[in-house]
């Protein structure tokens, strides 16, 4: 199984994507194969054509699990998120790419955010999300159980609905 990590956080090297990388980890039972932290594309997100974007974008169309994750801003995920997923063509953009969309947050009242703002956009992109996403809280989630209690209610289910069979 091919796993990539996306992170949309405006900061490099985030907790964003410490969360996602465990969360791929704990969901395969390996270090995802590649990581994609969107910010380090730098300008090229702003328009068509740029070759890094563009290799970016063929890497998560060719997983077959995806972690896609954000910080929780103004109560949706980044414009930086944004501009990578408007890279992707509608519809089938992401057709065979199975999606767990994660986002962090300070506090539980963004918890549906991941459900009512991400997942509607993969799905529009071709993803399959076939589990709730997952929310975190941003400064308890490597001591608390939640994403290993997501993973062994979900593992299974991800990785039928993968290109090929999880571990």
């Amino acid at each position: 199984m091919t796993t990539t990590v996306v992170v949309g956080n405006p900061k490099p090297a985030s907790r964003t994507l410490d969360a996602a990388s465990r969360l791929a980890v704990a969901l395969t039972g390996t270090e995802p194969d590649a990581t994609i932290d969107v910010v380090e594309l730098g300008s090229g997100l702003l328009g068509w054509g740029d070759d890094s974007v563009g290799a970016a974008v063929q890497r998560v169309a060719e997983s077959d699990l995806v972690v896609i994750a954000s910080p929780t801003f103004k109560a949706s995920y980044t414009g930086v998120l944004k501009l990578f997923l408007d890279q992707f063509a509608t519809g089938d953009g992401l057709r065979d790419v199975t999606a767990v969309p994660l986002m962090l947050g300070a506090g539980p009242g963004h918890a549906m955010a991941p459900d009512l703002l991400l997942k509607p956009v993969l799905v529009e992109l071709g993803a399959t999300c076939p589990a709730p996403g997952l929310y975190l809280i941003d400064s308890t989630y490597t001591t608390d159980s939640r994403i290993a209690d997501y993973a062994e209610r979900w593992a299974r289910v991800f990785g039928r609905t993968s290109r090929t069979e999880a571990p």
